[in-house]
């Protein structure tokens, strides 16, 4: 049985409800909640402050609250344990989480009864110039910076080279990150099932511009060419450091460096057909509705409607001098037609109220909601 459990959270997004609704589930079994102080500190709630390595190490299950950028830091806390990661997304659809908040409760009770399985994902590994060891769940990548030339890199395979790129950068990429950036590179997509690392060059000046696709067992190492520039390398979008033409960087896979918790409620290439707009997916438009959760996006001053974890539609909003202003109201094309627009307005509406804030109907749709559902107009609401 889970004894204690970790939560990593978005360094901006409002996680209150998500992180009420894991404390509740832990105070009923007697379950120790820990977080990290800065992230925690932002919030009341019940979850006990420990630095990283004590929560790492106490932890039988971190839950990770945010998009895939929040689960890829969880994932890197937890490298090379078997520690599982549950994923919330809170936000945009992203690969790597599993629930929305609308499922948590769910999720929690299924992992009560022991209802899911652990997917392993790769990591890739090298050591910098500076002598630091780096690992990435998404890629590493060799990146031209602005003003310099471009990234001339050789790869090189079971120590003889193989081809030379010339490009605006060179990704060695996991499956796991076979949908980022190598993806917008041209790359591949590939099962997270799959052990392997994919090469790819970014608006690649040579001729060969193909990705490989490379096992696991392959020693593989990057080259930066006397004609290169100075290139940033980036660890999961983070630049980490700098390499100089003549430098080599030996990149190294991690198998099964750490393990995310499925449910078998969608699938991998679900998530993929939603989230790149796989021409023809029906996936993209097939949830129900009924599903759908409304969320205040406060950061960025709007609720957002999800529906299968993205965002399928917005209403932006203005608070101060103790009211609050509906603005624009905005549903995908994707999602049009399903009543999400209502959803919106009605969960604004019921939002201001329990806050006792007057409302201000500058959004046409929702000044012609209110005219269709009057009993919205309480006394404590203008328009």
């Amino acid at each position: 049985m889970i004894k204690v459990v970790g939560l990593v959270l978005h360094p901006r997004r409002d996680c209150g409800s998500a992180i009420d609704a894991i404390v509740e589930w832990a105070a009923k079994r007697g379950v120790t909640v820990l977080g990290l102080p800065d992230e925690i500190s932002r919030i009341n709630c019940a979850a006990v402050a420990v630095s990283a390595e004590e929560m790492v190490e106490r932890a039988g299950l971190l839950v990770s609250l945010g998009g895939d950028g929040t689960m890829l830091r969880t994932m890197r806390l937890v490298e090379g344990r078997k520690t599982p990661v549950l994923g919330v997304n809170v936000g945009r659809l992203g690969f790597l989480a599993e629930v929305d908040l609308a499922g948590l409760e769910d999720a929690l009770s299924a992992i009560d009864d022991h209802r899911y399985t652990v997917e392993s994902r790769t990591a890739v590994r090298t050591t910098l110039p500076d002598g630091r060891e780096v690992s990435a769940f998404n890629d590493i990548a060799l990146v031209r910076v602005p003003g310099h030339g471009l990234a001339a890199v050789g790869i090189r395979v079971e120590g003889r080279g193989f081809v030379n790129y010339a490009a605006d950068a060179v990704i060695v990429s996991t499956p796991t990150g076979s949908t980022a950036y190598s993806f917008s590179a041209g790359g591949p997509i590939v099962s997270p099932n799959v052990e392997a690392l994919i090469v790819s060059a970014a608006a690649a000046h040579s001729s060969f511009n193909r990705s490989l696709v490379l096992d696991t067992s392959e020693h593989l190492a990057l080259d930066v060419l006397p004609s290169s520039g100075r290139l940033a390398i980036e660890v999961d979008g983070i630049i980490e450091g700098h390499a100089e033409a003549g430098a080599r960087l030996d990149v190294r896979p991690v198998p099964a460096a750490a393990q995310v918790i499925r449910f078998g409620s969608t699938s991998f290439y679900e998530r993929a057909r939603r989230k790149l707009r796989v021409e023809g997916s029906a996936s993209a438009v097939a949830a129900d509705t009924d599903s759908a959760v409304v969320v205040d996006s406060f950061e960025r001053r709007r609720y957002e409607v999800l529906l299968g974890g993205e965002v399928a539609g917005v209403l932006d909003y203005r608070r101060g001098d103790g009211r609050i202003e509906l603005l624009r109201t905005e549903i995908d094309q994707a999602f049009s037609g399903r009543g999400l627009a209502g959803r919106l307005a009605a969960a604004a509406l019921a939002d201001a109220r329990s806050r006792g804030l007057p409302v201000v109907a500058g959004c046409p749709f929702v000044a012609g909601y209110l005219e269709r559902h009057p009993e919205h107009l309480a006394d404590d609401l203008g328009h």
